[in-house]
């Protein structure tokens, strides 16, 4: 019994210098937003716990009425910089889309860091660039200043293009994750955190300001599992 033990203490953990997840998560709350993604991680240092990599995720993002409020960075704070992080919005600028319903999907690109205890990973993704498709879908504009806007439907369809820039400076649908990884086996880990989207539509009319993007921010829970081909295992100290 003693040296089962100690041959157990001895072991350590072994972690793969690249590792490839394929992931299904779905966030929910005020909105319920599924999404499926593979990423590609690098280990760096001598012990590989650090990682760093790319991944192309599918979100999708279904709800009923939201508001979208007005998204150009020129407008909302005045700035394009990563001043707009820090400048409070510009409220005579602001303009709100009431649609009746979201329904919108993304296939964007990923960045990913993560870094592991053991059978624990502590990690952060986010999208930079993709593209956005989905129907059009009709609400109400309240406008800030025009008269003559006020009140009136508009149609809109999601913002074509997807960019990853500076806060409000961002464009299209983007998603990020803070989460935490639990290895259940070798194979097969669960998954939790917190997903922050951007989610946009484009008005078919330029509307007040010159302006036709218009943006919803969601904060929801999520939950997901992972599946990976290679993942780290206990080998015997030498």
């Amino acid at each position: 019994m003693f040296l089962l033990l100690s041959h157990t203490l001895s072991a350590q953990y072994i972690y793969p210098k690249t590792q490839c997840n394929l992931d299904l998560a779905v966030a929910f709350g005020s909105a319920f937003s599924p999404s499926i993604s593979y990423q590609n991680l690098y280990g760096i240092g001598k012990t590989d716990r650090f990682k760093i990599g790319w991944g192309v995720r599918l979100n999708t993002f279904f709800s009923g009425q939201k508001n979208y409020i007005t998204a150009p960075a020129r407008l909302t704070s005045g700035t394009q910089s990563i001043v707009a992080l820090f400048t409070e919005n510009i409220a005579g600028n602001l303009d709100t889309l009431q649609l009746t319903k979201s329904n919108l999907s993304s296939v964007n690109g990923t960045i990913v860091l993560q870094y592991s205890f053991k059978k624990l990973d502590l990690g952060f993704n986010i999208d930079f660039i993709g593209f956005s498709f989905g129907g059009r879908q009709t609400g109400k504009f309240v406008a800030s200043e025009s008269k003559s806007l006020h009140g009136t439907t508009q149609t809109a369809k999601p913002t074509l293009f997807n960019l990853l820039l500076i806060s409000d400076s961002d464009r299209g649908s983007l998603n990020s994750e803070l989460y935490f990884r639990y290895w259940v086996g070798n194979q097969w880990a669960l998954r939790a955190g917190a997903s922050f989207q951007f989610l946009e539509y484009t008005t078919d009319k330029t509307l007040t300001f010159e302006n036709d993007r218009f943006r919803h921010k969601a904060l929801l829970p999520f939950v997901a599992i992972t599946y990976t081909p290679f993942k780290m295992t206990a080998k015997d100290a030498k």
